[in-house]
């Protein structure tokens, strides 16, 4: 063990969560929640002394269009910040909405609603949100067999390289490539030349 915890004094905790609801047929629900829990005396910027406390408390929730993975709607709650100009930035995600959650969304993500007009903290929400809705639909989704829905070659593709289970020429590829691309040359073809890419995960 790098270092033991419990003869540590902890100072700060970051917690995430994300949940995803069974919108409709069409869509997943999703809601993350942001703290940061500061557990120690501390002093602001202006040399207010502080209390320990929650100094940052957000929540994001978006609606995504599977399985597309889409996003079509997004809203966004600072309940906590540390200062009054904060909840100017509440409306910095709107940019996200029309975004298709896949390689590159991370980047993306930044790119749209991060530096001076938006909120670092709802910026790493959104982060692990992108990853969370893809294991929130493939949830949804396989909550009836594979082969009661046409989107697995899409799925393979989007995993591809993404670590090293899902490595291009490893077993789990090779198999799932041979059970769902045998029929269709364009779509294998498709698979394979995914190999090099950058990664899938958001």
């Amino acid at each position: 063990m790098l270092f033991d915890p419990e003869a540590c004094k902890p100072i700060h905790n970051r917690n995430i969560s994300v949940t995803t609801y069974d919108f409709n047929a069409a869509a997943i629900a999703l809601e993350g929640r942001l703290a940061d829990d500061w557990l120690v005396d501390s002093y602001d910027l202006f040399g207010k002394r502080r209390s320990p406390n929650i100094v940052h408390g957000m929540v994001v929730r978006m609606i995504v269009r599977i399985p597309e993975l889409v996003v079509e709607a997004v809203e966004a709650e600072m309940n906590t910040v540390p200062y009054p100009e904060c909840p100017q930035a509440i409306d910095s995600l709107m940019p996200l909405i029309g975004e298709r959650i896949s390689a590159g969304f991370t980047a993306k993500v930044q790119q749209l609603v991060g530096g001076a007009q938006g909120c670092a903290h709802l910026l790493a929400l959104c982060r692990a949100m992108g990853s969370a809705a893809i294991q929130g639909a493939f949830a949804m989704l396989s909550q009836q067999p594979p082969e009661a829905h046409d989107i697995t070659k899409d799925s393979l593709k989007r995993v591809i390289d993404t670590c090293h289970l899902w490595r291009a020429d490893g077993p789990m590829v090779q198999q799932l490539k041979s059970r769902y691309c045998h029929k269709d040359e364009s779509d294998c073809a498709a698979v394979s030349k995914t190999r090099g890419r950058p990664s899938g995960r958001p």
